[in-house]
Formats: C-alpha cells, structure tokens, sequence
C-alpha cells in the first residue's frame, strides 16, 4: 500500500539572497516592444524591510499599448521549464499602490508573446501572502487549457487601464495544497 506524499513547497527564487543574485534571472520590459507607450522600471532593492524585485511605471492604454512586465525563466538551467504538478499553485508576497496587476504564466503551448495564462494578483500597501490557484489562470489568446508540467516563464504585470504602477515582490514559491 503507497501512501501520497504531498510535494514540499519549492521556493521560485530566493530574495533573501539580495540584489546580487536577483537580477540574473528577471527581465522587465513593457508594451513598447509593440509600439506602445508604457514605461517600465524594474530594480532589485529592499521595499518595506524586505529583499524585493519592485516593478514602477506608468502603464499607457495609447497606441493599442497596456501593460508593464517583470518576467523569469523558469527551471534549472532557467528557460527549460518546471514541473509544477502536484503542487495547488503559486505564491507570492506582494506589496504596493493598488491597480491593476496580474500574475502571467507561458507555458511549453504557448508559442507567441499574446498567449499566455492570466490570474489577477491583488495588491496592497502592507505585504500581503497570495496563492494563485491553478484554477484561477485563463487562457488569453490560447485554447488549451493549463498544463503545469512544463511552465517556462513566471511574470508579474501591471495591465489594461491607464495607471501608475508600483509593485513589490519578496517571495514567489510553488504552492502545496496544506
């Protein structure tokens, strides 16, 4: 008789290493890579007493634009992908000025830049622990639905209304379902 064992959280990237470590894996950029007019700033500093990746920019609905992004290549070496199954979601702390934010995951199916899986993230101005479930990721531009075994990129976004972005993440892990 074999008894299931529940998979350990697996912590995505590790803040608390500080600035040095951080800024090999995440990228920021915004919708001007399409024409639009969105600013992003992205930099590993310390928000709130805490190691953090802090997103800010104006995100601009002008010339079709929209959205601000911080992205991470996922698995070891990054960019080969993670398998996610077994775990519930992903969790994050978060801090910063509400708006309009949104936890992106791209997976192995997603083969453009306008597909991908969308969850709303909330935000706060005290830090905040979020779980986005598995369930709560759509499709956008895309059909299949969520496969976890193969998640190639994680990204943080700020999108689809005109506004001052302003947000912090110290932690990101791969949820268990406890």
């Amino acid at each position: 008789m074999s008894e299931r064992i529940a998979p350990v959280p697996r912590r995505l990237d590790d803040f608390d290493a500080g600035p040095a470590l951080m800024t090999r894996r995440w990228s920021v950029f915004s919708d001007r890579v399409m024409g639009g007019m969105s600013i992003a700033n992205g930099a590993m500093t310390t928000v709130n007493g805490r190691h953090a990746l802090h997103l800010t920019g104006n995100v601009s609905l002008e010339q079709n634009g929209g959205f601000i992004q911080a992205a991470c290549s996922l698995g070891d070496p990054p960019g080969i992908g993670l398998n996610a199954q077994g775990f519930r979601g992903v969790a994050l702390s978060v801090c910063g000025t509400p708006g309009s934010y949104f936890v992106h995951l791209r997976t192995a199916d997603t083969r453009v830049p306008r597909q991908y899986y969308r969850a709303p993230l909330p935000v706060s101005g005290e830090w905040t622990h979020v779980v986005c479930d598995w369930g709560a990721f759509t499709p956008v531009s895309i059909s299949t639905p969520l496969d976890v075994s193969r998640i190639m990129r994680i990204g943080i976004v700020a999108a689809k209304t005109a506004f001052r972005a302003d947000v912090a993440l110290s932690e990101l892990w791969l949820a268990t379902s406890d």
